[in-house]
């Protein structure tokens, strides 16, 4: 019986001793990423004009571009004159063949500031925020000679400048 017990706490004390001897080491593992300076334009909605008999009187609509930069990174927005020949970025042209409507967008409100594509003269500039930020384009289309009915289109091209 003396020996069952010897054998026992033997057991009990080589597994606690297993125990005992267990040991750890750590080590420091190094996490990082670098972000660069980047903006993407998220969308540009349709300028729509709507429909229109005589142009007699100014056709104000509105539409949103969305940017969204990297956080404290400086842009510019710009708004080319559009694919319409002979147009530029104060006097765009929708066209359909040779007939034109001519247009123009602004970045205010109150339709006074032309927003074309030169940096430090008619672009709107921004600092990025991480999230989207919008851009309200305000279009005009003045009272003008009404050309023959018809859908009149222009594309013009968005680019943010870095």
């Amino acid at each position: 019986m003396w020996r069952r017990k010897s054998v026992a706490c033997l057991a009990i004390l080589a597994l606690l001793g297993a125990e005992a001897r267990a040991t750890t080491t750590t080590l420091n593992m190094t996490v990082q990423m670098t972000i660069t300076a980047s903006c993407t334009i998220g969308s540009a909605s349709t300028l729509n004009f709507g429909s229109s008999g005589i142009i007699a009187a100014n056709v104000d609509q509105t539409s949103t571009v969305q940017v969204q930069c990297t956080n404290t990174t400086p842009y510019n927005i710009g708004l080319d004159a559009g694919t319409g020949s002979g147009a530029t970025v104060a006097a765009r042209k929708m066209t359909n063949g040779a007939a034109t409507v001519t247009y123009s967008l602004y970045s205010d409100s109150g339709r006074t500031t032309v927003w074309g594509n030169t940096i430090g003269s008619n672009t709107v500039s921004s600092t990025g925020t991480g999230s989207s930020q919008s851009f309200t384009v305000y279009g005009r289309v003045p009272a003008q000679s009404t050309p023959a009915p018809a859908l009149y289109t222009d594309t013009v091209t968005v680019t943010v400048t870095y």
